[in-house]
């Protein structure tokens, strides 16, 4: 009964995450009237209304938001009730939830393929998502390990910097700025903008320097996934600002320094000061501590 009770609080949380049912069967592999019973299940088990579904879309009832916090809570400490016990088993099983942002996903390749090479029976488990949404997963106890952006917050979290970059201007190949070096930020002023989604720190950084410039971006859409929006400027959509790293050697798009203004994209493994960190994630972490783990991406980049 325990067991089912878990399952359906995962299953709970994972449609609220996804906004969705059928969205959420993807993420726990069952179908969609599978999940619509796990979480009946939950209703009647805790005699409430939790979830308000209508044709487009889900929301939660008082009682809902109620068990979505529980939910979140009763499962981190859940997570970390496992990471210790698989501590005993010298890393011969277990798993790792580590927070990484799409934009950041390339570069966490180098990290996965060591770690797994030495802890191939560990399962890491990845929560997709902006820096924002993982700072708050690492608070709650979702996710053990997270990638952040620095600078991080040091009252609150541990960190060990890995990577330095900045982000570069994307324009379409037939742009008057393709064929010029750098740009002026100013003259993004009347452009449209491509920015993240919500949860991503970045969106904050790009409207902070566009502020100080003088001007508020004109955003004419949205996306988390780094190959989508260059191929929206590519099709002449707009523009966007995204990290040299991501978008080196991209087709059909031309990268353009910002002449007068820096925006670090410089992120950092990090995880909660003082809490207990399982032995899978102190392994991880002195991995992404190594020169070598990241030597070949520095090196794409002339670094």
């Amino acid at each position: 009964m325990v067991q089912m009770e878990l399952r359906s609080l995962q299953v709970f949380v994972e449609v609220i995450r996804q906004g969705g049912f059928t969205a959420a069967g993807k993420h726990v592999l069952l179908t969609q009237p599978s999940v619509s019973r796990q979480i009946k299940l939950l209703e009647d088990e805790l005699g409430q209304v939790l979830i308000v579904r209508d044709r487009n879309a889900i929301s939660l009832t008082d009682a809902g938001k109620i068990v979505y916090q529980r939910a979140l809570s009763l499962l981190g400490e859940t997570a970390r009730l496992r990471a210790e016990l698989d501590e005993l088993a010298g890393l011969r099983r277990g798993e790792l939830s580590l927070g990484v942002p799409p934009l950041a996903g390339m570069l966490f390749v180098p990290l996965i393929r060591a770690f797994k090479e030495l802890y191939p029976a560990v399962e890491l488990r990845l929560f997709e998502s902006g820096s924002d949404t993982i700072e708050g997963a690492l608070t709650s106890g979702e996710v053990e390990i997270g990638m952040l952006l620095q600078p991080v917050t040091e009252e609150r979290f541990e960190s060990a910097p890995i990577f330095q970059d900045s982000l570069a201007l994307v324009v379409p190949p037939d742009s008057p700025w393709a064929f010029k070096r750098s740009v002026p930020l100013a003259a993004l002023k009347d452009v449209p903008l491509i920015l993240f989604p919500e949860g991503f720190t970045l969106n904050d950084r790009i409207a902070g320097v566009c502020r100080r410039a003088g001007f508020a971006p004109q955003i004419t859409g949205r996306s988390g996934q780094p190959q989508f929006i260059a191929a929206l400027v590519g099709s002449g959509a707009g523009v966007a600002l995204l990290p040299h790293f991501v978008i080196r050697d991209t087709p059909g798009v031309a990268v353009v320094e910002i002449e007068d203004a820096v925006i670090d994209w410089s992120p950092a493994l990090a995880w909660p000061r003082g809490q207990y960190l399982s032995c899978a994630g102190r392994a991880l972490v002195e991995l992404a501590k190594k020169e070598e783990t990241w030597r070949d991406a520095r090196t794409a980049l002339g670094q």
